[in-house]
C-alpha cells in the first residue's frame, strides 16, 4: 500500500498567463460544467464571494459581503504587511519535499478573511482549476476568521474535460480566533492521472471552531494529505469529516490529526470510504494534551471489489487524566443477508446494493447547503451506477 510517488521533474512548471475575468459569464460553458460539480457555480447566487484560479492565473477574486475579503494572496502580501507573522507560520516551510516546493515557488491562491464579528450570510466559493495538460499548480491559501466571525467556504478542486494528467501542491494555513467559526468543504474532482498534495493545518483559538468536511468521489492517480487542527484555546472545537470512493487504479492516503492542548477541548473524526477497485488508507490521530478533554475517532470502510483495498489506522494518544477519548473501526463487504433482505422487499441484487452503497455514505454527516448536498449526491449516485 505504498503512496504512488509524485516526481516533481515529470511536470510543467510554466504556462500561458489567463486573463483576469470581472465577468465570470464569459467563462466557458465546458469549464462552467466542470465548476459546478465540485460545488462553484458561477452565477454566484447564494454565495457571498468568489475567488477562481485557472493553473497560475487568478482570474477572479471577489467579496459580495461587507466585512469579507477575497483576493489573491500575492495582493494580500503586498497590501497587508502583518500577514507576514501568519505566513508559513500554522504549516512549517520544511515539513517534505512539497512545502519545500511551495516556498521557493508557489504561484498565487487565495486569502480569505472575515473581519471582527462579520457573520458570512452565504458561502465564499473559491476552485483551483487545471486546464493546462501535466501542469504542476503550486498554491498557497490563508484563511483567517477574526474573533466573533463566523465563515463558510466551500472549495472546488477539478480540471478541464480534456486534462488528463497534472499535480497539485496546495498549501492552507487557517487561523481560527477567540469564538470565531470556519466551516471549510473541499469537494476534489480531478482527473484519472492527477497526483495531488495538500498540507493544510489550522490554529483554533479560545471558544472557537473548525469544522472541516473533505469529498472524493471520482477517479485520481493519487492523493496524499493529513490535515491538523491544534486547538489552542480553551473550550476550542473540530471536527474532520471525509467522504472517499476508490476507483480501480486510484490511491487516496487520507488522514485527520488533531492535537488538543488545551482544558475542555473537543475534538471528532469521521471517515467513510469504500472502495470498487482502487486503494484506500484512512488515517487518524488524536492527542490529548490536557484536563477535561473529550475525542473521538470513526472509520468504516466498505469494499466492493475484490481488487480493491483499505488499511484504517486509528491513533489515540493521551497524556495526563481526566480524558474521555475514544476510536471506532470496521471494515468489510456487503453482506450477503442484507442483500437478501432487501430482495425480499421487491428490489433487485443490484437495486438492493445501491441502496446499501448510499446509505453507508450518507452525505448528512456533512452539514450542506441544500444545492450542494444534491450535487454530492448525484456524485454519490454515480459511483454506484460504477460499482453496478
Amino acid at each position: 500500500m505504498a503512496n504512488k510517488e509524485l516526481w516533481i521533474k515529470d511536470f510543467d512548471r510554466d504556462t500561458q498567463e489567463h486573463p483576469y475575468q470581472k465577468n465570470l459569464s464569459k467563462i466557458s460553458p465546458v469549464d462552467k460544467k466542470s465548476m459546478i460539480e465540485t460545488g462553484v457555480d458561477v452565477s454566484e447566487k447564494g454565495r457571498a464571494g468568489t475567488f477562481i484560479q485557472l493553473d497560475h492565473s487568478v482570474v477572479h477574486a471577489a467579496s459580495l459581503q461587507k466585512g469579507l475579503e477575497v483576493m489573491n494572496i500575492s495582493d494580500a502580501l503586498k497590501k497587508y504587511d502583518w500577514l507576514k507573522d501568519y505566513w508559513w507560520k500554522a504549516v512549517a516551510k520544511d515539513s517534505d519535499e512539497y512545502t519545500i516546493l511551495a516556498d521557493k515557488e508557489s504561484r498565487n491562491g487565495y486569502f480569505i478573511r472575515a473581519l471582527p464579528g462579520v457573520k458570512a450570510g452565504y458561502p465564499i466559493q473559491s476552485c483551483l482549476f487545471l486546464k493546462k495538460e501535466n501542469l504542476l499548480q503550486n498554491v498557497h491559501n490563508l484563511i483567517i476568521a477574526e474573533e466573533g466571525s463566523q465563515l463558510n467556504i466551500i472549495t472546488g478542486c477539478t480540471t478541464a474535460s480534456y486534462v488528463k494528467k497534472g499535480a497539485h501542491i496546495g498549501i492552507s494555513e487557517f487561523y481560527i480566533k477567540k469564538n470565531a467559526t470556519i466551516k471549510f468543504t473541499m469537494i476534489h474532482n480531478w482527473a484519472e492521472e492527477v497526483m495531488v498534495r495538500p498540507r493544510s493545518k489550522a490554529i483554533v483559538e479560545e471558544g472557537g471552531m473548525f469544522l472541516s468536511n473533505y469529498v472524493c468521489l471520482k477517479p485520481v492517480n493519487s492523493i496524499q494529505m493529513y490535515p491538523t487542527a491544534t486547538l489552542v484555546g480553551e473550550g476550542a472545537t473540530a471536527r474532520f469529516n471525509s467522504i472517499l470512493y476508490a476507483h480501480s487504479g486510484s490511491h487516496l492516503d487520507i488522514g485527520s490529526r488533531v492535537i488538543l492542548s488545551k482544558p475542555n477541548t473537543k475534538a471528532e473524526i469521521i471517515a467513510r470510504a469504500v472502495t470498487n477497485g482502487g486503494t484506500i488508507i484512512t488515517r487518524g490521530h488524536l492527542k490529548g494534551e490536557a484536563p477535561s478533554v473529550k475525542a473521538h475517532l470513526e472509520c468504516r470502510g466498505l469494499i466492493l471489489s475484490p481488487e480493491g483495498s483499505i488499511l484504517a489506522i486509528p491513533e489515540l494518544e493521551g497524556k495526563g487524566k481526566d480524558l474521555e477519548m475514544s476510536h471506532e473501526a470496521a471494515v468489510g463487504k456487503i453482506a450477503k443477508e442484507e442483500i437478501e433482505y432487501l430482495m425480499t422487499r421487491g428490489l433487485s441484487s443490484e437495486e438492493a446494493q445501491a441502496v446499501i452503497v448510499r446509505g453507508f455514505m450518507d452525505t448528512a454527516i456533512l452539514g450542506l447547503p441544500p444545492e450542494l448536498q444534491k450535487g454530492i449526491d448525484d456524485l454519490v449516485k454515480s459511483c454506484q451506477e460504477e460499482a453496478l
